[in-house]
């Protein structure tokens, strides 16, 4: 992302990185992506911008694709995401080595919050 982002934009990526730290700390949040706690600060001010491996890494942690993401601070349509029963239905009917690429990705996701938490790692 440039520096030259409209305001509107930067309040709404200040949204979605909030949304994508949840509940943890700033610190922890830091942690997992491996920046400081007053970067992930920053970002949810709107006075400073990731960089692109970071946008990414929020980007999934909020439930979005690169692409929606970027269609989301201009302003585009994006589709929801899907809500959690609906997903455990499609789940529930998929292939087995499709399920294995989700079960992978969650067990990834999982460990590195273990480690970002201080309890592993």
């Amino acid at each position: 992302m440039t520096n030259t982002v409209d305001a509107e934009a930067r309040k709404k990526l200040s949204e979605v990185v909030k949304l994508a730290r949840g509940s943890m700390s700033l610190t922890a949040f830091g942690k997992l992506l491996g920046v400081s706690a007053a970067s992930v600060l920053y970002w949810e001010k709107g006075q400073v911008l990731p960089d692109t491996k970071n946008l990414a890494q929020i980007a999934t942690r909020a439930g979005f694709t690169m692409e929606e993401l970027m269609a989301h601070l201009e302003g585009k349509p994006v589709q929801e995401p899907l809500d959690t029963n609906e997903l455990l239905k499609k789940i529930q009917c998929m292939p087995l080595s499709d399920l294995a690429v989700i079960v992978r990705a969650g067990m990834e996701r999982l460990a590195a919050a273990a480690v970002a938490s201080g309890k592993y790692g």
